[in-house]
């Protein structure tokens, strides 16, 4: 398997992936279109990170922000999607992994994340790397219905 932070255009194929992969993370949010895909990968502030098997199939995808604010530049982690017919291969493990390296190696001060605790496998990956619960609340205001 490699990970590699997806450059050029958006391709069906990446497209493909998204519409297969995002209903094992959220039931209620659709795929992102090609377009909304575009913005992601031109995004100075995004970097969408693409785990491929031995096939070259896309097994696995997440996302990471990167934005400055006055305490440091900081990065976020999100929508961290593998294939379960891959489960047990490390996906998730090598998607996050490419991802702190990016912020490092971006200067960022430190990688934060959310994850549902029934997400279990998830939680486990972001322990077993070094992630810490963090003592805080999230909140959330809904701009649309």
């Amino acid at each position: 398997m490699k990970v590699e932070i997806w450059e050029g255009p958006v391709t069906d194929e990446l497209v493909s992936a998204f519409e297969r992969l995002t209903p094992y993370l959220s039931k209620s949010n659709p795929a992102p279109s090609k377009a909304q895909l575009g913005e992601i990968v031109a995004s100075p502030a995004t970097d969408q990170f693409v785990a491929y098997a031995d096939d070259g199939s896309i097994v696995g995808v997440a996302t990471l922000a990167v934005f400055r604010i006055p305490t440091g530049l900081r990065a976020w982690i999100e929508d961290v999607i593998a294939d379960p017919a891959a489960s047990g291969k490390g996906i998730g493990t090598a998607l996050t992994k490419a991802m702190l390296e990016q912020a490092k190696s971006l200067g960022c001060v430190t990688v934060d994340l959310t994850s549902r605790p029934s997400r279990e496998a998830a939680n486990h990956i972001y322990k077993k790397l070094g992630f810490e619960l963090r003592d805080s609340n999230v909140w959330r205001y809904a701009l649309r219905s």
